[in-house]
């Protein structure tokens, strides 16, 4: 993975304002049952089952948490309010990365695969540019990672839920990643987890398939008849 770009300073503090809003968003979309980006016609892959149990186990012992201080600054009023600010944000930032993972699925178009990581990145990737992609069940226990807190250089681009990846793309061409704090990198292979990793290869398979068909044909001049 080769880094292309880095950002300035007023961008970052940009960007994560902007994933703040993201995030944010996203619970009113969880409540809607609404989901981002997935135009008709296309197909979600959803990711977030992964995680659900460890996101639901952290808002409860954050919520026990809050409880607790509550009680113990009960007699203070100026600690009591900047605790329950924090703690409150923070329970509510749990709920927020699951609703967007719940709302921002992967997406499977026509002519693309949209993969995301939450509200904290999405890469797009033409069908036409990958080569091969499989079940690959992997951990991400040595994943290198950034100073940012981002991967760091030199390896597959890795959008780990739950600490795993299940589908790995190799692309024919690569593809340029922006971080969250907007640093660019180039990237060659791609692992992400889906709920269900099987039927998401299947799918992403067959894409390709029609892809490279109609490509094909239209090399030989034939008529393309849309998927």
């Amino acid at each position: 993975m080769n880094s292309v770009g880095g950002p300035r300073f007023g961008e970052r503090v940009g960007r994560l304002l902007r994933h703040e809003g993201r995030w944010l968003a996203s619970l009113v979309w969880w409540v809607a049952r609404r989901r981002v980006g997935v135009p008709e016609g296309a197909r979600a892959l959803p990711y977030a089952g992964a995680q659900a149990a460890l996101m639901y186990g952290l808002t409860f012992v954050f919520v026990v948490e809050t409880v607790g201080v509550s009680l113990l600054l009960r007699d203070q009023p100026g600690l009591h309010a900047v605790a329950l600010v924090a703690d409150v944000y923070t329970v509510l930032m749990v709920l927020g990365s699951q609703a967007a993972a719940v709302t921002r699925p992967h997406v499977l178009g026509a002519e693309d695969l949209l993969v995301r990581g939450g509200a904290r990145m999405e890469v797009r990737i033409p069908l036409a540019s990958i080569a091969s992609v499989r079940y690959d069940l992997r951990s991400r226990q040595d994943a290198r990672s950034g100073a940012d807190g981002e991967q760091g250089d030199g390896g597959p681009l890795e959008l780990a839920i739950a600490g795993q990846t299940s589908v790995t793309v190799e692309l024919a061409e690569p593809v340029v990643v922006v971080w969250l704090l907007g640093r660019r990198e180039t990237v060659r292979t791609v692992r992400f987890h889906a709920d269900d990793a099987r039927g998401a290869v299947g799918a992403v398979r067959g894409a390709v398939d029609a892809v490279r068909a109609a490509r094909s044909a239209a090399e030989r001049g034939e008529p393309v008849t849309p998927g």
